[in-house]
């Protein structure tokens, strides 16, 4: 009687696997699509898709990422680090009037009470 291997499940790549050389390879996808009436382009529209990680993205020269102002932190944090600096004054004025009124310097005059 033959022996047979106990049954274990046998994978070649697990998706971690495939995303993995994905990412380390790249990936691209290119197509387009053309509509066309009596030999009249009347719509092209052209689909590229590169997926890849970003240490290959910049090892192949595309860093566009990091100078778009709404993705790169230099440029979205130029905007918070001003409205910090304008919040750190403002705090500082109210403080200042908070211990002048604590003082009694800013504080209004009382009048004496109207018969």
């Amino acid at each position: 009687m033959p022996e047979y291997a106990p049954l274990s499940p046998t994978r070649s790549q697990g998706l971690v696997d495939v995303l993995d050389r994905i990412l380390d390879k790249g990936l691209v996808i290119a197509g387009d699509i053309k509509i066309n009436l009596a030999n009249v382009e009347l719509l092209t529209v052209q689909v590229r898709l590169l997926v890849c990680s970003i240490d290959k993205a910049e090892e192949i020269g595309l860093n566009w990422w990091k100078f778009d102002p709404a993705l790169s932190l230099s440029g979205s944090t130029h905007g918070l680090l001003a409205e910090n600096r304008e919040l750190r004054a403002r705090i500082q004025q109210l403080e200042e009037r908070l211990d002048r009124l604590g003082t009694g310097a800013d504080a209004p005059q009382s009048r004496p009470p109207a018969d």
